[in-house]
């Protein structure tokens, strides 16, 4: 049936049935449009387009363990991705070349290659599994600057430099060396007068600066470690010049420290097995002598009780004098002690007697010699008499060498030698 063949009332429905129709498929295609494009933005937020991303590169001796897309960590975070392994010419000096990318920002919002400078900031390939896989993680730098910079790097002629406006505001994006190659100044030196001065007095040439407060939100430039200064960085640009190169501390692989182990092990099975055949003959010797030690153990069982005994008996009354002079000893003792007293008694009575008899004696020579003055005075005289007669010997020829006195030197010196 022909448009024209229906009715009014018809055509106004169907008029309105395309128009519902019509606009129900706009909102369908823009829902669509829209989901596919959110899709696209949260998959490429996920891979990380939008961020900017710090390139660097490093040698290893050895690929195993790594794969292109592994992660990259840095403090225990991901940051990055590994994005190529190649091995390198024949003739060079290095094995393999690991690039890698580092392009997420911590919770503050800033690029985490912030944390890597030129000094301090190496490479590690850890083992990270027990199925021959390794990870790569960059450490923080300790001192240096930030390999790549945010801070548009602008060239600066020594008239420009001194009409600065700000001069704090501004940074040497350079190291500076005298004609004698002595290091002068470090790049990050603010620019102020004195400093532009000594400078001037340096070189002649343009120098490399950064306007700090400035800032893109894309990398501007990157340190040149041959050249000692920083030079720009083309982001669109992806070849091996843009990227800095980092040292690697290698780890070797599970496998190899497992093989390094396994071999340890074979070396030193042979000393092991010797001394657990050493082991054995000490516990085989302990054996035995434990074996005579209960012998010996059941031998000295009598003599522990006869000192129990003797213990026994020695801690009762008069025990030690019974245990030393025997069952009659006490009665020996006993009549030694009374025949003692005994002596002791005549002893005492003797005394008496003979002290007596000796008063009785000296008091009769008492009376004697009372009786009798003349005693005395011939004893006198016989006693003077008997010394003159020794002095007239002396003066005989024949005795007087008997009688000679001695050198008293002489005698003193023999004394001495005595001592000695």
């Amino acid at each position: 049936m022909a448009l024209q063949d229906l009715t009014p009332q018809l055509r106004t429905r169907l008029s309105r049935m395309e128009r519902v129709v019509g606009w129900f498929v706009f909102l369908a295609t823009a829902l669509l449009l829209f989901g596919l494009g959110y899709y696209i933005y949260v998959k490429a937020q996920s891979k990380g387009w939008f961020l900017v991303r710090a390139r660097y590169y490093t040698y290893v001796n050895s690929a195993a363990g790594v794969a292109v897309g592994d992660p990259v960590s840095l403090m225990g975070f991901r940051v990055g991705d590994i994005t190529g392994i190649t091995a390198m010419p024949p003739r060079t000096g290095h094995n393999v070349r690991i690039e890698f990318v580092i392009n997420q920002v911590n919770q503050l919002g800033e690029p985490y290659f912030g944390y890597i400078w030129t000094e301090g900031s190496v490479v590690k390939l850890n083992s990270a599994g027990f199925l021959n896989q390794r990870s790569l993680e960059v450490t923080r730098g300790t001192s240096g600057f930030n390999i790549y910079q945010t801070h548009p790097l602008k060239t600066l002629t020594l008239d420009e430099a001194r009409s600065l406006a700000d001069p704090e505001k501004w940074r040497l994006a350079q190291n500076l060396y005298d004609e004698h190659s002595n290091f002068v100044f470090r790049a990050f030196t603010p620019l102020v007068e004195s400093n532009v001065t000594r400078i001037a007095e340096i070189t002649r040439g343009p120098i490399l600066a950064f306007d700090l407060p400035e800032n893109d939100r894309h990398i501007t430039c990157v340190w040149d470690n041959g050249e000692q200064r920083y030079v720009k960085y083309n982001y669109r640009n992806e070849n091996e010049t843009n990227a800095y190169e980092l040292s690697c501390l290698e780890s070797p692989a599970i496998s190899d420290q497992l093989q390094a182990m396994v071999s340890q092990v074979q070396q030193a099975l042979p000393n092991f097995l010797a001394l657990t055949n050493q082991l054995f003959a000490v516990l085989k010797n302990t054996a035995n002598a434990t074996s005579n030690l209960n012998v010996t153990l059941a031998g000295a069982q009598p003599v522990v009780t006869n000192f129990a005994l003797i213990s026994a008996q020695l801690r009762e009354p008069g025990g030690p004098a019974l245990w030393a002079l025997g069952t009659n000893g006490n009665a020996q003792v006993q009549g030694s002690l009374t025949n003692l007293n005994s002596l002791l008694g005549h002893a005492d009575t003797n005394l008496n007697s003979l002290l007596i008899n000796l008063a009785d004696i000296t008091s009769n020579l008492n009376a004697q010699v009372q009786a009798n003055s003349n005693m005395l005075s011939g004893i006198a005289k016989t006693v003077s008499d008997t010394d003159d007669f020794v002095q007239g010997l002396k003066h005989f020829w024949l005795l007087r060498s008997t009688f000679k006195k001695e050198n008293a030197a002489e005698k003193k010196k023999e004394e001495q030698e005595k001592k000695h």
